[in-house]
């Protein structure tokens, strides 16, 4: 009796050590997947643009206003899970400008505006949990009033601003990002600045932080180049900012400025998230283009960079419609019609649709 009580209980004590075993394995497994999954790290090799060792394509949307108001954070946010369902890897937001959002991410001292850097923290903390690249883009100079309060920055001051930039996502542990200093150039344009200095300034503060090119200045120092950066042999590139070739007036300019107002209060985007027949198929040719030639594609459209101040309630984050608006089929040139409002089929859907089924 007292033989097979003690076989019993070994037998039991075996069984214990092997569940235990068992969910100890499991446990570290269940971790270890969930801190690949939830802390993502970007990398560059070669011409490839790594996620956790994978070489993947970019398949972004450009949301650069998505810092503009805490609504317009908590929209995008809301809309992620959305995106991913359709094949989206990547969003673009800005801290500085965007096209008339007029966001004022850096104080004069160079330092990052908590306002700004608290709604950032927020979307890139929602992109890394869903396993996510984010483009951060620092500068955005052109037309916006972001840049009222920096007249006196020099390329030392704006070399601080990104190296706080790229400081900052180190302290914060984000490692799926893409930092663009300088969106297009126009930072260093118009002040006679350097990229070859902004991007040294990252590196020195974030030696790990993706640094792209998208100036046409032609640096040595960055990792991929992307829009205005041209391509080059050995190093990724794709389009940050796509949009049709095609627009009738061109895409930014008359096609999206024109009003029929007479106080042309629709100045910037008019016809938001209107495309023609011909229009979503030259943006589909890129596509294509970009994700078999190149590293990827990036959606850049009124309809994601909108704002409130110019007429409409935007930025929009739902998808749309599928803007069946053509040029010269039965729809009568519906595109050219009331450009001053939003059309029911306006939006980006079609182009969704088509990553869906496609990547």
């Amino acid at each position: 009796m007292e033989y097979r009580l003690t076989k019993m209980i070994n037998s039991l004590t075996i069984r214990f050590r092997f569940f235990q075993l068992c969910l100890f394995t499991s446990f570290a497994w269940m971790s270890a997947l969930s801190a690949q999954t939830d802390n993502p790290r970007l990398e560059v090799k070669g011409d490839q643009i790594q996620l956790d060792g994978r070489a993947i394509k970019i398949i972004g949307l450009r949301c650069s206003n998505a810092l503009k108001s805490e609504a317009s954070t908590d929209d995008l946010i809301a809309a992620l899970d959305l995106y991913q369902s359709y094949g989206v890897n990547t969003v673009t937001v800005f801290m500085m400008g965007s096209r008339f959002g007029n966001v004022k991410g850096y104080l004069a001292d160079s330092s990052m505006n908590p306002v700004y850097e608290g709604r950032l923290e927020r979307i890139l903390t929602a992109t890394q949990q869903r396993g996510m690249v984010t483009i951060v883009g620092c500068l955005y100079w052109s037309t916006s009033t972001a840049k009222e309060d920096l007249a006196e920055w020099s390329q030392e001051d704006a070399d601080k601003a990104i190296a706080n930039t790229a400081r900052w996502l180190a302290e914060k542990e984000f490692h799926h990002v893409i930092l663009d200093p300088d969106n297009e150039g126009m930072a260093s344009r118009s002040e006679k600045w350097s990229a070859e200095s902004f991007i040294r300034a990252a590196k020195a503060a974030n030696p790990d932080l993706v640094v792209a090119n998208n100036t046409r200045q032609d640096p040595p120092n960055e990792d991929l180049n992307m829009h205005f950066g041209k391509p080059e042999k050995g190093k990724p590139w794709f389009d940050s900012e796509a949009t049709p070739k095609n627009a009738p007036g061109r895409y930014w300019s008359r096609f999206s400025k024109e009003s029929h107002q007479q106080d042309a209060t629709f100045y910037n985007y008019s016809r938001i998230g209107r495309y023609t027949t011909e229009m979503k198929a030259d943006q589909l040719e890129q596509t294509r283009d970009g994700m078999e030639n190149f590293n990827g594609h990036v959606l850049a459209s009124t309809w994601l960079q909108c704002v409130p101040n110019e007429g409409v309630l935007g930025p929009f984050t739902r998808p749309g419609g599928l803007s069946r608006l053509g040029l010269n089929d039965d729809s009568g040139g519906i595109w050219n019609q009331d450009i001053d409002l939003i059309h029911p089929d306006a939006g980006i859907l079609w182009w969704l649709e088509y990553v869906r089924d496609n990547y």
